[in-house]
């Protein structure tokens, strides 16, 4: 949250000193490390002061007004909160307000869930759905509204708008948690917010409002199951939403006038790419419409045919990998997703392949062929290994060479890492993937950031989370030998990551559980895996509360840069024909992957003493 006060109040700051918009910048400016964008000043400068009016008119003056309220574990905020009394039953009532300067929107293709506005150059979403999600959002998390769910409600306020410019969007349907109001219903909405607060002071409420219990969320593999056989779990928010609406609209438009279309959709790490993929696939099941996942990640897909499709096989057959579809039938399925997409390799050939299918055809034009509707989901920075290649230009030049439809959806919002920006922001700097270099990490209160001093030290600090109920996994850059083979003469499993006197095995190799320890898929997921050290390729889409990482000595500080020492790497997928520059890149990206699994908090030890000098500089 950037500002908190009452309605009266603000209305007085806003009128005797005009420097509202310049306050929240400031704000803006010290929690999330940058500027805001000139189009949210512009908002802040012209809609919060039209809903100010509003309440100061309705009699609603002590009402308190929370401004960018962010929602729990994630990056995204709502414009207003406003909290109050509900004027029958005078218990604690919430109004979450989306403002926007529209004058018109208008449906895309006819579906009013998705909405065209001039000043924005792709669709985004009806903000009735919008705000309804907020409202949906805050209920699965705060435990204020838990015990008393009717107690929240959601509005659009369309203060710039006429009726007529934004009626296609009242074809969604309105309820508590959505509605809209446009310029010319003003009297219709003063009605509505003294329906739902009374002209008494706001404080108390707006107190328990924000001093709630958080409720952890919900982790992708907890949910997986139920989201794909039965129900929807996730509450998807804004552009997670969008894509949702755009994947569908695809398919809808597939099957009535035979169109394919390829939707990409790109994001960071806790973006909630894999949550819209399984929605995808849990709705598109209970349908009955034909649909698989597809990943390029062995941990991923036999994960989710483990969890999802438990005694089930049908849902079982619902995961496969991106080379499964070389003998495809073109359009075979209605929709491919294809989740972690950035690990598309060239072609899905190996030598392990039949002589008739090595054809050198494209993996990516493959996968198009298959579906009426292929999608992507990727982030471009979570490239690991030699040999990916899948990015946001490539696929659409795929698309462009088979004349068929791209649509392209930007996720910019953060669900891992306690939702924290500034996190994934310090992270990327850190690693000089982005930004001008490493920077200071300044606490944010969504997520924990420590630097230990040992491998000891970073295991003991786990052990407590665990000890505590958190799940907590220990990963670490692949800079030791792994051992593949396992002998019946193993009492336990070898120490291959040495460190001075400390010793903990890699994870195990293959897809058999051993001398107590999971298969290397499972590790991220099964309680055993803690026992065990974690490389990128079974960390890489999954998450858990705490992880704790080893920097290893293939990626040190020296005085002012960072520098990649190939030499020191053991992961076998690097060869004297990957280039330096390549190599650099990949080991780099591989720490992004690791340092963005925790959920809660994160740890770090480097090997390397200089380098910890440096974390620990960083790193109050």
């Amino acid at each position: 949250m950037l500002f908190r006060e009452s309605a009266t109040s603000l209305a007085n700051r806003t009128a005797l000193e005009g420097r509202l918009a310049e306050l929240l910048s400031e704000n803006f400016l010290h929690r999330h490390g940058h500027k805001p964008h000139a189009a949210e000043v512009r908002s802040w400068e012209r809609s919060i002061p039209a809903l100010t009016h509003v309440l100061v008119e309705a009699g609603l003056g002590e009402v308190e007004m929370l401004l960018e309220y962010g929602l729990p574990l994630t990056s995204k905020r709502a414009d207003v909160v406003l909290a109050g009394v509900h004027p029958v039953s005078g218990e604690p009532s919430y109004v979450v307000v989306e403002l926007k300067q529209w004058s018109e929107a208008h449906p895309v293709d006819g579906d009013p869930l998705r909405c065209i506005v001039s000043s924005y150059l792709e669709p985004v979403l009806n903000p009735i759905e919008q705000v309804r999600g907020y409202c949906d959002y805050m209920v699965s998390f705060n435990g204020a509204l838990e015990q008393n769910p009717d107690s929240i409600s959601g509005v659009a306020f369309l203060h710039n708008a006429t009726e007529f410019g934004v009626a296609g969007l009242r074809e969604v349907e309105e309820d508590r948690r959505g509605r809209l109001f446009s310029a010319e219903q003003r009297g219709a909405f003063l009605d509505y917010l003294r329906s739902r607060l009374a002209a008494k002071p706001g404080a108390t409420a707006a107190d328990d409002l924000l001093q709630a219990k958080v409720r952890p969320s919900k982790q992708l593999m907890a949910v997986a199951a139920d989201e794909v056989r039965e129900r929807e779990q996730f509450v998807l928010l804004d552009e997670q939403r969008l894509a949702y609406e755009t994947v569908m609209a695809a398919v809808r438009k597939a099957r009535r006038s035979n169109r394919k279309q390829v939707v990409v959709v790109t994001g960071g790490p806790g973006s909630g790419k894999s949550v819209i993929a399984l929605s995808v696939l849990g709705d598109l099941y209970r349908r009955g419409v034909p649909a698989l996942h597809a990943t390029g990640s062995q941990s991923f897909t036999k994960t989710m045919r483990k969890v999802a499709g438990a005694r089930k096989p049908e849902v079982q057959r619902l995961f496969r990998y991106f080379n499964s579809f070389m003998e495809a039938e073109p359009n075979d399925i209605d929709v491919l997703v294809c989740d972690e997409a950035h690990r598309l390799r060239k072609t899905s050939a190996n030598r392990y392949t039949k002589a008739t299918l090595r054809t050198g055809r494209p993996q990516v034009a493959e996968l198009i062929d298959a579906a009426r509707v292929p999608v992507f989901l990727l982030d471009q920075h979570q490239v690991v290994r030699p040999g990916e290649m899948g990015t946001v230009e490539q696929i659409r030049q795929a698309a462009a060479e088979q004349e068929v439809d791209f649509a392209l959806v930007e996720l910019d919002s953060q669900f891992r890492c306690g939702g924290s920006d500034a996190y994934l922001r310090w992270v990327t700097a850190l690693l000089g993937l982005e930004g001008e270099g490493p920077i200071e990490w300044e606490p944010d209160g969504k997520v924990e950031l420590l630097a230990v001093d040992s491998p000891q030290e970073l295991e003991d600090l786990l052990n407590d989370k665990r000890a505590q109920t958190y799940g907590a996994r220990l990963s670490a850059g692949y800079c030791w030998k792994w051992t593949t083979k396992i002998t019946p003469s193993m009492t336990s499993l070898p120490p291959d990551v040495v460190i001075g006197d400390w010793s903990r095995p890699w994870n195990l190799y293959g897809d058999r559980s051993l001398l107590g320890a999971p298969p290397a898929p499972l590790w991220a997921t099964d309680p055993a895996g803690f026992g065990q050290v974690g490389c990128v390729y079974t960390a890489q889409g999954f998450e858990y509360d705490w992880s704790g990482v080893i920097m290893g000595p293939d990626l040190v500080w020296r005085t002012d840069r960072w520098v990649a020492d190939r030499t020191n790497s053991k992961d076998p997928s690097f060869t004297k024909a990957t280039p330096d520059d390549d190599v650099d890149r990949l080991i780099r990206n591989t720490y992004k992957v690791l340092l963005s699994r925790g959920m809660i908090g994160t740890a770090i030890y480097s090997t390397d003493p200089e380098t910890r000098e440096k974390l620990r500089s960083l790193i109050p």
